[in-house]
């Protein structure tokens, strides 16, 4: 398999690759090369914070006010843990593809919670069904006791409907906008009444609130429950059609190609086998077309897994994760709304292209950042340049430069070039770059690191 090919694929289902690695599996045809993703993501390990300060609790204990605060407060504490815990097992992931597939689904089946417990069980529940059935993925999403909360479906009873979760059903989860009409959210909404969960989490259907008349959704009558609803509802191609895309969108490219995605719809359709239509976009030519290749813009997370890659390191302030996260733009485990981040060019503006050309230099050789006091995200700084900030901070990092010169050491600075960017390079930047291979490879890296071609992989 060609180099750039394999670099091109662990830049997508990863967050990038060692010499090594790369070296390793360029002997590899491509078929061994995508068994051995899945071969190494079949194994699920769960991620879990501690939640003693549970232990032998029911919800008759947390009756009063003063109770439920307290208990608010540490939850929100442990939120941020997993947050923190999961940015740190992407950085080491023994199951790249699956934990890939994990970050992908967190923005398609958005939720958020205050709840650690459901946060937990949220989490591993997408992790565990990243690669499984897609229909039986979507049942069990529906009845996880952090999306019955978020999207009120918990609240959702025959004598009043909630429509909360039937419309976003239908519209981010399975169809997309405008295919299906205000009956169809109307009649879906009273096959979802009734669902609800125990004090941890544990689904429970309460049949008193569940309304037993006939509905008819999308053409079809009877008794539906909520899994005979999302059953009608992935009889239609177009929910195969809407999942194809927006996984083109993140694997492949921003701009659909409708011949690519009439193939992957009709792998997809027959089953809803995540893996198969999977290895089917992984194994494909066009997968790896040169218009393809260096044309993604970096996520947040992406971005910054991605330096650790290269240059490994540690936080010594573990909160100054998330930190960073909110100053780029995207925290785990905190999306902006129901419909998630928007991805691509929206993930760049004059303010974060600051930031990310500044962040090789702040976090590896310890330099000094600027941010506001302020936690929650309608603080993110706007303009670092022309705001008055609060504060500037030290981001405390060890760089394990010595793993960077191990990976390194047999590469001359041009060819980390080809190593660190996959896009094209303008001309001027390449004439600045040939005049400075004379400089140490440790300070070659960072300034190729702080290109905006860096941004695209």
């Amino acid at each position: 398999m060609k180099l750039s090919h394999v670099q091109h694929l662990y830049n997508r289902v990863g967050f990038g690759i060692t010499p090594k690695n790369l070296a390793r599996l360029s002997k590899k045809s491509k078929i061994n090369v995508v068994n051995e993703l899945f071969d190494s993501s079949k194994k699920i390990s769960v991620l879990k914070v501690d939640t003693s300060f549970l232990k032998g609790k029911t919800y008759k204990d947390f009756k009063t006010k003063e109770q439920r605060k307290e208990l608010q407060k540490i939850s929100k504490k442990k939120v941020s843990e997993f947050s923190i815990a999961w940015f740190l097992r992407l950085n080491n992931p023994s199951e790249i593809l699956r934990e890939k597939m994990t970050l992908f689904w967190t923005n398609h089946f958005v939720c958020k919670s205050k709840n650690i417990v459901f946060t937990e069980s949220y989490n591993n529940m997408l992790r565990k069904n990243a690669l499984g059935n897609f229909r039986s993925f979507t049942k069990i999403v529906s009845k996880e006791a952090a999306m019955l909360v978020y999207l009120n479906n918990k609240q959702n009873n025959k004598k009043s409907p909630n429509e909360n979760f039937a419309r976003e059903l239908m519209e981010l989860f399975t169809l997309g906008q405008d295919k299906y009409t205000e009956q169809d959210i109307k009649e879906s909404a009273r096959a979802f009444t009734g669902y609800s969960h125990r004090f941890r989490g544990e689904f429970n259907f309460k049949q008193k609130n569940h309304d037993e008349n006939e509905k008819t959704f999308f053409g079809k009558t009877g008794n539906f429950n909520g899994d005979d609803i999302i059953d009608i509802i992935l009889q239609q191609k177009q929910c195969a059609r809407f999942i194809s895309e927006k996984i083109y969108r993140y694997f492949v490219n921003e701009n659909i190609n409708k011949k690519h995605i009439d193939e992957m719809v009709n792998v997809f359709y027959k089953d809803y086998n995540i893996e198969e239509l999977m290895r089917f976009v992984l194994l494909s030519e066009w997968f790896y077309d040169e218009k393809n290749i260096g044309t993604k813009i970096k996520s947040p997370i992406e971005f910054l897994v991605g330096m650790n890659i290269v240059v490994p390191h540690k936080f010594e302030k573990p909160k100054q994760i998330i930190l960073l996260q909110r100053l780029l733009g995207q925290i785990l485990m905190s999306p902006p709304n129901v419909a998630g981040w928007k991805t691509g060019r929206n993930w760049i503006d004059s303010n974060t292209i600051v930031t990310r050309l500044r962040l090789p230099s702040v976090l590896l050789n310890n330099a000094e950042i600027a941010y506001s006091e302020k936690g929650d995200e309608e603080a993110m700084i706007n303009n670092l340049k022309k705001r008055k900030l609060r504060r500037n901070t030290f981001i405390k990092v060890s760089a394990d430069w010595s793993s960077f010169d191990k990976h390194y050491k047999n590469e001359p600075n041009a060819e980390l070039i080809n190593y660190l960017i996959t896009s094209k390079i303008n001309k001027g930047t390449l004439e600045v770059l040939e005049r400075n291979q004379q400089l140490s490879k440790r300070d070659f890296v960072l300034q190729l690191m702080s290109l905006p071609e860096y941004q695209l992989c």
